[in-house]
């Protein structure tokens, strides 16, 4: 018997932490094009939880905070802006989603371009510097 939930829509969610989590919400929906799903601030303006859309993706975030889940993380700005993973993004039109990246002031660390594999993507840093690949190929049609 399989612990694989079969119903749900994505069985695979990033979690992030953010010092300044509702302007990344903000960032997150304006030029990436996710669209927050719930948003569970804390009374000082901190963010408990949010769950942010994309199709049939999500992510999951919220404030730094000093519990013991949150020791488990180092943000890159404390680590050289170095990060241990990194988020795809499925996208229709990687280079309109470029644009506004470059309209937002992101750092693109890899410019678009056609990959050999299929596809047409960048990469770039998120304003506390989360690196995001963002592009049109789609692992799940190859």
């Amino acid at each position: 018997m399989s612990n694989i939930p079969k119903e749900t829509r994505a069985t695979i969610l990033p979690c992030m932490r953010y010092r300044d989590a509702p302007g990344a919400i903000d960032w997150l929906c304006s030029t990436l094009g996710f669209e927050a799903a719930l948003v569970v601030p804390n009374e000082d303006g901190s963010i408990a939880h949010a769950q942010l859309s994309y199709g049939n993706g999500m992510v999951m975030l919220g404030s730094i905070f000093d519990t013991e889940y949150g020791r488990l993380m180092k943000q890159p700005g404390e680590i050289g802006m170095a990060v241990t993973q990194s988020a795809y993004l499925v996208v229709n039109n990687a280079d309109e989603v470029y644009e506004r990246a470059l309209r937002a002031g992101a750092p693109i660390l890899m410019e678009l371009k056609d990959e050999d594999y299929g596809g047409r993507g960048f990469t770039l840093r998120d304003p506390e510097g989360h690196v995001w690949s963002i592009g049109t190929y789609d692992p799940w049609k190859q």
